[in-house]
């Protein structure tokens, strides 16, 4: 199984060479070293405090929540034919009470013991376990909204962040929890039970659709979408975790079967739309880089190594990229972005969520 380079003669071959062995070198030094690079993290059900206390606060979020797709698994999900069909090929008793399908179709929860489902992909499911940050993220440091400063603001902002909260300006981390399900995490899930290899997300446009639910900094006055410069980082963070997602798949692939054809062809296309990227804003030289990590790995079975450690470059490059822009300077990515006519479903009008 490979998947060919051409397409991008303009990229220096001996330099992705150079690239490959650089990486295979710094990401051995990085496992011993400790630095490791975790995959999409599990939210932890004994941290998980359910939507009805986020919905204490965020009213409308929650409105917008319950008429999307996300919201509406927790019954569909164990009465949908596919799923029965999936459950039965895997052994599968009861979808509500299996670890494989709980992980991404469900928020679960510690109850006496046992880990039960108390709704369908709700707000912990993209921001974190809560039970350690929920309080301390709408605290005002003791004080009310008027009086906090802002350092202490920020201040609580950064210890709610580590303990565990994943606020919407982490669009990294944001966009792994997306993937990490969106892209299947399993092998078995698809080869022996016909489980589809993923969905065709796209970050941007699938954000702007029927999840958005940007109501709280207006007050819920509107439902706006995202910004020009957030729209930006949306669509090229979203092509970066896309890759890391599918190369890591691919990495643990171990059989020559659907599955890992799913991560190979999933990889290339993000890499060749990663290289259209680069070209279209070539002075940003995080995304250049980002062309040479992608293409420093072959995409076939029996490469987890050199796959592993490019996922890893990506990882690093696409959380530097978060991290050191806005999106003021990518506005040569305006001509690829999906427009509102590409928006998966339609997003809740303030009106309807008030």
């Amino acid at each position: 199984m490979s998947c060919s380079v051409q397409g991008v003669s303009d990229l220096d071959h001996k330099r992705i060479s150079r690239m490959r062995r650089w990486l295979l070198c710094l990401f051995a030094f990085l496992a011993v070293a400790g630095f490791g690079f975790a995959g999409a993290r599990a939210n932890d059900p004994s941290k998980t405090v359910g939507p009805n206390a986020c919905a204490e606060c965020h009213k409308q979020e929650v409105e917008a929540w319950k008429g999307s797709h996300h919201y509406g698994t927790f019954r569909e999900m164990p009465r949908n034919a596919k799923g029965k069909q999936i459950a039965k090929q895997l052994g599968v008793r009861r979808i509500k009470s299996e670890s494989l399908c709980l992980g991404c179709h469900f928020t679960v929860q510690h109850n006496e013991g046992n880990e039960t489902p108390v709704s369908g992909i709700s707000c912990e499911s993209c921001h974190g376990a809560g039970k350690e940050w929920i309080k301390l993220h709408s605290g005002f440091s003791g004080k009310t909204a008027k009086t906090e400063t802002k350092a202490e603001a920020q201040a609580r902002w950064r210890l709610a962040e580590g303990k565990g909260m994943i606020r919407p300006d982490a669009l990294y981390r944001l966009a792994r929890n997306c993937f990490g399900c969106h892209v299947v995490p399993n092998e078995e899930l698809v080869n022996k039970g016909g489980h589809r290899a993923g969905s065709a997300i796209e970050l941007l446009s699938w954000s702007q659709g029927e999840v958005r639910h940007n109501t709280w900094s207006s007050k819920g006055k509107e439902n706006a979408q995202a910004s020009a410069e957030r729209r930006r980082m949306l669509y090229i963070i979203g092509l970066g975790v896309d890759l890391e997602t599918a190369l890591r798949s691919l990495a643990k692939a171990t059989q020559r079967k659907v599955y890992a054809f799913e991560m190979a062809m999933r990889a290339d296309r993000a890499r060749k739309r990663i290289a259209e990227a680069a070209r279209a804003v070539p002075d940003v030289p995080e995304i250049a880089k980002l062309v040479e990590v992608a293409y420093s790995a072959g995409l076939k079975l029996n490469n987890e190594q050199a796959l592993s450690a490019a996922a890893d470059g990506v990882s690093r490059l696409v959380a530097d990229l978060a991290e050191h822009h806005d999106g003021a300077k990518l506005t040569g990515l305006d001509r690829l972005i999906p427009g509102p006519d590409k928006y998966k479903g339609s997003a809740r009008k303030a009106a309807a969520i008030n």
